[in-house]
Formats: structure tokens, sequence, C-alpha cells
């Protein structure tokens, strides 16, 4: 099997939740249970991304996806991607410098470094330590409140020099390939900060909005008709897998390597996509962006 990485760059809040829940937020967003860290779950993409190869051959899109519709035994069979869950890499949090900051922490960027890894694409910066308190930042980083320290929404952190650009100048390459200038933007606000206080912010710093529906007659919101729903901030960065296996349409044999060039062929190399519920009200447009590279697992 090959596998193939891409990365989602959240464009608006979003949402992509797990019906209602018993607490203070009435639709929470998907979560992992292990580490409860927020995820896009494999379905939520399948089915957006399949859309994008509408007006294609059919034959292509059914090789890669599966038939649309079965209308017996003999017309069925699997498609060739398996699309993995998309995991946080970047969480956006409100900064008293520099306005806004982008989060990391070495458990996550030890598991993208082994998909990377898994994916083809070499070997990795070294993931850094980092100690409670404290945060790891870029050389041009815009982030300190005072010099020596960060104020990242309810953190108080020290800062520390360094560890953090090999990691921004690599994750910033795969975001802003061919953009110098946003590259640069986003290691001015780029830091690791460690495990503890990146969970804390993944259950703290997620935005959480109030929703209502109005009772015309009365110019009031409606019995019952208030409810709180979470979603991802607006900039948020994940990453997940997709394997990429040969073709099991009968009468259409194609290999992994040809089945993965029809799928990078048949998106641009930057699509954007809606993705999770809340599309009328402007949640999850996202930047799908597929790594350039892959090997055989």
């Amino acid at each position: 099997m090959l596998t193939q990485l891409f990365h989602l760059h959240a464009l608006s809040a979003l949402h992509v939740g797990v019906g209602q829940a018993v607490g203070s937020v009435d639709l929470p967003i998907a979560r992992a249970k292990a580490t409860h860290l927020p995820l896009v779950p494999g379905s939520a993409l399948k089915g957006v991304i399949r859309d994008e190869f509408v007006g294609s051959d059919p034959g292509i899109s059914a090789r890669l996806f599966g038939p649309e519709r079965i209308s017996g035994s003999e017309d069925g069979h699997a498609g060739a991607l398996a699309f993995g869950d998309a995991h946080l890499l970047l969480l956006p949090v409100r900064s008293l410098a520099g306005v806004m900051a982008l989060v990391t922490c070495p458990f996550v960027l030890g598991r993208y470094a082994a998909d990377l890894r898994r994916a083809g694409l070499g070997e990795q910066p070294t993931v850094p330590e980092v100690a409670s308190g404290s945060a790891e930042v870029t050389d041009s980083s815009a982030l300190a409140a005072v010099p020596g320290k960060l104020v990242l929404d309810d953190l108080d952190l020290d800062q520390a020099t360094g560890s953090a650009q090999a990691w921004g100048e690599r994750i910033g390459g795969w975001l802003y390939s061919g953009d110098e200038p946003s590259r640069r933007q986003f290691l001015r606000h780029f830091a690791i900060l460690s495990d503890q206080d990146f969970s804390f912010l993944a259950d703290t710093a997620t935005e959480v909005r109030a929703r209502v529906r109005i009772d015309d007659a009365r110019g009031v919101v409606a019995r019952g008709a208030l409810w709180y729903e979470e979603n991802l901030p607006a900039e948020s960065v994940l990453w997940g897998l997709i394997g990429v296996d040969r073709s099991r349409m009968k009468g259409a044999a194609a290999d992994r390597e040809q089945i993965r060039r029809e799928f990078l062929d048949g998106l641009p190399q930057e699509t954007l996509l809606q993705v999770g519920g809340k599309a009328t009200i402007g949640r999850g447009l996202v930047r799908f962006l597929p790594a350039a590279a892959e090997r055989s697992a």
C-alpha cells in the first residue's frame, strides 16, 4: 500500500460534531478518545473530496472511491483509497503580542514526524523537549509580550528561542509552498509548547458560539431555542494519511501508483473544501493540501 499525507488548513471555524452532549456545550466537536485532542474523521472527508471529481471520468471516481450505487452483487467493490482521520497539528490561540500564536507540542510533533516518514517524506527535525510553563519559538518570533515572556490565552510562559525554527520552516513549507511572505509570517507566529500546556489549550481555547432562533411574533428567543456550538478556530491546521491500494473495480485494473496519480491529478495542488456541518453560516471552509511524495508501506 502507498501512503499519501495531506494537510487541512481551516479558513473558517470548523465544526465536525458528534451530536448532542450533556454539559455546557450542546454540540461539541469530534475528539480522539485517548488524547481528547480534536480531529476530523476520515468519513467526513471522503465524500467532500469525492465531489471534487464530479464531471471527470466516472470510471476514475469509481476506482478511487467505490461505486455511488450498487444495483447488484456484481457491481459492488471497495474503493482504492482509505481515508484516515485528520489530527490536530496547530491550534491558533490569542497572544498578548503578535495577535495570535499557532501552537503545537512534542507529543503531536512526534506523531506527525512518524507519519511523514511513513509517507516517504524523509527524515524530520528533532522533536524538542519543552518544559511545562515554557515555549519554544522561532528566531523571528513576534510573540514576546515582554522580553523572555509569552502570554497565550490564559497562560504566562517563559520564552526560549531556537528549537522551533526547524519545525516552523518545515511546516510552513508544506502550508505555503511558493508563498514566501505567508511563510515568513507563519514563522513569526509559530511556537512549541509543553504537552501539558497544549492539552490545556486544546480543551479550553476552542471556539464556542451561542446560537438562537427568534420567535417572530414576540421578537425574543423562542422557547428552548438557545444552544452552544463548539468549533475549531479558523487557522487551525490538521494532518492525516490516505492509504492507496490497487483498483478493485471489475475490468478496470490499475496498480497503486496509477491510482495515486489519478487521485493527485484529479485535484488541484490546493483544493478548497467545505467540511463538516453549518455550511450555510460559513463553517468548515478548508484548504486540502496533499503532500508531494509517497512510498510503499
